[in-house]
């Protein structure tokens, strides 16, 4: 039996919105006392899996992580929420927005400090792929983030041709001696 059997076909971007906080502790820090880049992308990962989750109802794996903005640094002892939400669901892949806010525990200021784009891929427990359903985007925000989705995925969808060529002609090169592996 299918994951999406009595489930709808269609959702709504505020049926995928996931929040997670967390506070940021020694463990999580550098020698300066900020978060770690790499401990925010793992927040960011996760809290994106959410938003993925939530619409397409089966297992989801990180396909891509196709943007990310490091605004500011996040200090020990802050408080960080992440939201995230579905900005467009194609065939079996979503496209997740995640923002990143800090909170200073003593002076309650907020501010915006990462934002990122990600790719799910929605697949079954043996791991191929999987419906997903479509995505009804209802307010101003929301359809512009859909539109900007797709403009997203034609720009990956270039840059993966780009590459691949690229590769190929080396490759091309490598077997004509012309430069040495």
């Amino acid at each position: 039996m299918s994951s999406q059997e009595g489930h709808p076909q269609v959702r709504t971007v505020e049926s995928t919105q996931s929040e997670m906080t967390e506070i940021i502790l020694p463990n999580d820090t550098n020698m300066l006392g900020n978060l770690l880049g790499g401990r925010l992308m793992h927040f960011i990962d996760l809290t994106g899996a959410m938003a993925a989750y939530r619409h397409a109802r089966t297992h989801v794996v990180t396909a891509a992580m196709d943007h990310i903005d490091f605004i500011q640094p996040v200090r020990l002892g802050d408080l960080v929420t992440l939201k995230s939400s579905v900005n467009r669901a194609f065939t079996s892949s979503m496209e997740v927005g995640v923002k990143v806010w800090a909170e200073n525990t003593r002076t309650g200021a907020v501010s915006h400090v990462a934002s990122a784009y990600m790719v799910f891929v929605a697949v079954d427990e043996h791991g191929r792929l999987e419906k997903v359903p479509q995505l009804k985007p209802e307010t101003a925000d929301e359809i512009r983030r859909y539109a900007d989705a797709l403009r997203r995925r034609e720009h990956r969808e270039r840059e993966h041709a780009r590459r691949k060529k690229a590769q190929s002609e080396t490759a091309g090169l490598k077997d004509a001696g012309a430069i040495e592996p």
